[in-house]
């Protein structure tokens, strides 16, 4: 393991900031060549208003201008890494349908980039991009890099996520019995709890019980919330 990672791993252990870990993170990225870092993350706390967080190094100028033209509802490396966990390099086709975003880009000195995504086993996706002014990203160098990248990638996310959630997410009383989380799958097929009582061989007043406990755990108002909850954070799969 090479000194950065090691590092790294140390700082992921002691530092309880997000922003003194971003330095972390982007003393490392530097190490692979890159001069800027960001981390994105969506807690999954509902669809209507799901909370994201940015944090990156980026120029104050780009991050004014970004937030300003409202370029993360445009920007096709968030959309990407919606959907996927493929590595994503930067190019001028990538960013067709948002010219306006790739040439402001360009024009603060961001011109190559790599950006994967992450997911971890609480539904919480994260997204780290690395950027720099020169020299593009080589079909060869990525290869030769692939696995240091993709080792950033789950250790930016496992720690940053860790800390954000903690601050901007609404965790879990209690995790969610093993009875509670069939009784919730069964209710997201459109069971009633008479015919989830019927299927599980209890009493319907005990899939009740089940299904008010978990409404309790996931601190949400019905068991519809429940199961749109749980299964945003992947308990349900």
């Amino acid at each position: 393991m090479k000194a950065w990672q090691e590092e790294l791993l140390h700082a992921v252990q002691v530092v309880h900031c997000e922003h003194q870990l971003l330095e972390r993170i982007g003393a490392a990225a530097r190490n692979l060549g890159f001069e800027y870092c960001a981390y994105g993350m969506r807690i999954p706390r509902s669809f209507s208003n799901p909370k994201t967080i940015l944090l990156n190094n980026y120029p104050k100028g780009w991050q004014q201008r970004y937030e300003s033209q409202d370029y993360l509802a445009v920007d096709p490396t968030v959309a990407h890494c919606r959907v996927s966990t493929d590595p994503l390099v930067w190019s001028e086709a990538l960013f067709a349908d948002a010219p306006a975003l790739w040439e402001d880009a360009q024009a603060h000195g961001l011109r190559h980039g790599w950006a994967q995504s992450s997911l971890d086993a609480l539904g919480v996706g994260g997204m780290l991009t690395l950027a720099r002014g020169a020299e593009p990203l080589t079909r060869g160098w990525l290869l030769s890099e692939e696995m240091k990248l993709r080792w950033l990638v789950c250790v930016a996310h496992q720690s940053l996520s860790r800390l954000l959630r903690s601050r901007h997410g609404r965790p879990l009383q209690a995790a969610l019995s093993g009875r509670e989380l069939e009784v919730l799958k069964w209710t997201a097929d459109g069971k009633t709890s008479g015919e989830i009582a019927t299927i599980l061989a209890v009493s319907e007043n005990t899939v009740n019980f089940h299904v008010k406990n978990a409404v309790a755990k996931m601190r949400t108002c019905n068991k519809t919330s429940a199961v749109v909850q749980a299964a945003m954070l992947g308990l349900l799969n």
